[in-house]
């Protein structure tokens, strides 16, 4: 279905709920700068905030959070394990340094941001499983009210269903125009898994390419706000990220319009472009 709102929420594997958008904080830089970007996406709407242990910048989001006004609850809050994290112990211990950071008693959302892969571990099978139980630990506990996987693949993601208990309810993934993954995609929405777009407006020319500035131009809108539209008409949580408030709330005025299934098609088919060079595949740390 697609989304009116952006309070309007996806419904989880688990049972819960998530905001259609989220305000991404990757390259956001701790402290003052964080915490109005967060305070400037609570003000203009958003109730769902992105952030990361490797961010460096959950002491930030904690802070805007608690400046908001808002209550603990209204606000849907995600972050990230580090790779230098993964196991079982190194799970369990990480996530009480991220709730210290954030301030917070429980995280709505916890991450593996990166799978294993054996260009660092010698059985990366095994790392990926016991962090992955780790993780179905700390949601048992409650500390942790839903789990999933950032930068999973299908192969990844196989291992976790072949060892494990409970399936994620998120991967979020690179996704935007010229670079849709939609194999990835597929495979997530067949095993019931909401697929995140992290850069959801791309890497370098996508926002200036000029295929996607006539599209845009047909409905008054940015190629920014057209990639978000794009994506949540595909049913992919989009993740922009803006440390500007007038961006901010451009970002999520993307609900009045609708793209038509010609011009969705026409984005589908544009060639790869725009996407950054980060492989799980091939990652070295």
């Amino acid at each position: 279905m697609v989304k009116n709102s952006l309070t309007d929420v996806y419904k989880l594997n688990d049972g819960n709920s998530i905001p259609c958008v989220g305000l991404g904080t990757w390259q956001t830089p701790d402290g003052e700068a964080t915490v109005q970007a967060v305070k400037d996406a609570l003000a203009a709407g958003y109730r769902h905030i992105d952030t990361a242990s490797a961010y460096y910048n959950e002491e930030g989001v904690g802070r805007g959070l608690r400046e908001s006004g808002l209550k603990r609850e209204e606000v849907f809050l995600t972050t990230k394990l580090w790779n230098t994290d993964r196991g079982y112990e190194s799970a369990l211990e990480a996530v009480q340094l991220s709730l210290k950071k954030l301030g917070v008693e429980y995280i709505d959302l916890y991450l593996i941001h990166w799978p294993a892969n054996e260009h660092v571990y010698d059985d990366p099978v095994a790392v990926n499983v016991a962090t992955w139980r780790a993780f179905e630990k700390l949601q048992k506990d409650g500390l942790v009210r839903s789990i999933g996987t950032s930068n999973f693949l299908e192969p990844h993601l196989k291992q976790i269903f072949d060892a494990c208990e409970i399936k994620p309810a998120v991967n979020q993934i690179e996704i935007h125009p010229g670079y849709p993954q939609f194999d990835a995609v597929n495979f997530c929405k067949q095993n019931d898994i909401l697929v995140e777009a992290w850069s959801p407006l791309g890497c370098g020319r996508v926002l200036t390419d000029e295929r996607l500035q006539k599209i845009a131009n047909l409905y008054g809108k940015s190629v920014a706000q057209l990639c978000i539209r794009w994506e949540l008409q595909h049913g992919i949580l989009p993740l922009p990220k803006s440390t500007h408030a007038d961006r901010i709330r451009t970002n999520a005025d993307v609900f009045d319009f609708v793209i038509s299934d010609a011009d969705m098609k026409a984005i589908d088919e544009l060639p790869e472009f725009g996407y950054s060079t980060f492989s799980p595949f091939t990652l070295k740390f």
